[in-house]
């Protein structure tokens, strides 16, 4: 199991989502930073964007063709400056 792996999303407004982790931990994420050029061009359509859903445990958008890597969204949900990638290090943190 991957803690930061996404559990629960829910539209708030905006392009803010809050998020529910595997581990239990909740946080807010604000996506308005995405919004632009490129791939993340889409998002300036907010019907496009209020369609996420979660596939492969993160936000993904549009028929699996966009998302956004969990390990990012936890990091700017929660405000953690680093991801715990193995069990040491996730046992010492405790």
């Amino acid at each position: 199991m991957m803690y930061f792996n996404i559990k629960k999303a829910v539209y708030v407004s905006e392009y803010t989502i809050n998020l529910i982790f595997e581990n239990g931990k909740e946080g807010t994420v604000d996506l308005k930073e995405y919004k632009g050029d490129g791939v993340f061009s889409k998002f300036s359509d907010m019907d496009y964007f209020k369609k996420f859903y979660i596939e492969d445990r993160t936000l993904t958008w549009g028929k699996g063709e966009l998302d956004i890597a969990p390990e990012t969204l936890y990091l700017k949900a929660t405000g953690e400056k680093k991801i715990l990638w193995d069990t040491e290090e996730l046992s010492s943190a405790r």
